[in-house]
């Protein structure tokens, strides 16, 4: 889960990776827009964190999504301005 949970205007999100994959972290409105792509890369195993500034979103739930390999996330981001 991403920390502080809710958030102005950013806010880090820790995961950790067991094997080398491409993580894909997106973030999504309550639309189902994509707003914002926060990691496209290839990782190596270890323990990861990535800060994800928002300054251009107004306020509301946002989703965002960790695909490593077949494993897929979903976690609820909150923004309060």
């Amino acid at each position: 889960q991403n920390f502080p949970n809710p958030f102005n205007p950013s806010t880090e999100i820790r995961y950790d990776v067991p094997q080398e994959s491409d993580i894909i972290i997106s973030v999504y409105n309550a639309l189902g827009q994509e707003v914002a792509t926060i990691v496209n890369e290839r990782k190596q195993p270890g323990n990861y964190k990535v800060i994800w500034n928002s300054q251009d979103l107004s306020s509301g739930v946002y989703i965002y999504r960790m695909q490593a390999g077949e494993f897929v996330m979903v976690r609820k981001l909150i923004l309060v301005r």
